[in-house]
């Protein structure tokens, strides 16, 4: 039987960046796969007003899930750099929602465990996608979707990504879709046009010469992407002796549960 994966995510790039791999992998696996895109990612650009940026990442997101092989995201469309600020349990509230209506077997999103994370969004999504994945099948929490048909269910996989090595359990081979996901962050074409830029601003004011170290690619955003994810995935895939591979901390059962399973 094919699983249903819901992805959770704060911005229209961050499910290819850390997942794309993955999500592609679980697509020819059989796989439906949702992605949930929290906010606009209306503040990220050195060249666009918010109400323009929000309306090109909305369509780069819906090319680059059909890269992928997922089906059109669902946005929920809260300012950028602003999810804390939205009333509290609201974002939580509506994860639980998307999960009971589209009832995931697997849910990819943020790790809450990674305290190094300096976005805002990053924390609060991390922060309401755990407290709505651990608790969704609790028919007190919530109760009012009961009213609409929407029953409690409890998710079996939880695949959290996360940057640091040591809060990482689960190393999936990506190898096969290594370029799918190349592909579909290269959708993101203002987004990748914004990381490069930002990143040549930094080394700038440090003096460092990107183009004496990386060469004429520092001035091909999307072959500086290409570069930095294969980078990233053979460090990853390294330390499970996979050619590319994305890290994230496994969750699926109670401890107990799982500690049953093991001796069994």
């Amino acid at each position: 039987m094919s699983k249903t994966v819901l992805v959770l995510t704060p911005h229209p790039d961050d499910a290819e960046v850390f997942a794309g791999g993955t999500i592609a992998k679980m697509v020819a696996e059989g796989a439906r796969v949702i992605i949930v895109i929290a906010s606009s990612g209306n503040k990220g650009s050195f060249e666009y007003d918010a109400e323009t940026l929000a309306a090109i990442r909305r369509e780069e997101a819906i090319r680059a899930a059909a890269v992928l092989g997922a089906e059109p995201p669902v946005f929920l469309e809260h300012p950028d750099l602003e999810l804390p600020l939205l009333p509290p349990g609201l974002l939580r509230e509506q994860f639980v929602r998307l999960i009971r209506q589209y009832k995931p077997d697997v849910v990819i999103t943020e790790d809450p465990l990674y305290i190094a994370e300096v976005h805002p969004d990053h924390r609060a999504v991390a922060r309401a996608a755990s407290d709505a994945v651990n608790f969704c099948h609790l028919p007190l929490f919530h109760p009012e979707h009961m009213d609409e048909g929407l029953e409690p269910h409890f998710v079996v996989e939880k695949y959290f990504y996360t940057p640091d090595p040591a809060g990482a359990n689960k190393i999936v081979d990506i190898t096969d879709t290594i370029e799918k996901k190349i592909a579909a962050m290269a959708e993101h074409k203002s987004q990748v046009r914004f990381l490069v830029e930002e990143v040549v601003r930094q080394a700038r004011l440090a003096g460092v010469d990107l183009k004496a170290i990386l060469g004429p690619m520092v001035e091909d955003p999307a072959a500086a992407m290409a570069w930095a994810l294969r980078s990233e995935a053979a460090q990853i895939g390294q330390r499970a002796g996979f050619a590319y591979g994305e890290a994230f901390r496994y969750v699926r059962f109670h401890p107990i549960v799982e500690g049953l399973l093991g001796s069994s």
